[in-house]
């Protein structure tokens, strides 16, 4: 008889790992944009902010968890 095939298994999005993270909690953290050049002209507090992660909006967060979980 012939061996059953195992499933394939599902590959993540190489550019969602590199970009998200998952909390303990199962929130999806990312880093803000904005902070690579043209920073003569950002106020100080905002590039501050800027260093700061931040959590992916409810409403992009199921295609996120999708794209990394495979």
């Amino acid at each position: 008889m012939r061996k059953p095939k195992a499933k394939l298994k599902l590959k993540s999005k190489s550019g969602a790992k590199k970009r998200f993270k998952l909390t303990a909690t199962g929130k999806v953290k990312r880093w803000h944009s904005g902070k690579r050049h043209i920073l003569t002209k950002k106020a100080q507090g905002r590039k501050r902010g800027l260093r700061k992660a931040a959590l992916v909006s409810a409403a992009d967060t199921p295609a996120v968890r999708a794209m990394l979980l495979g």
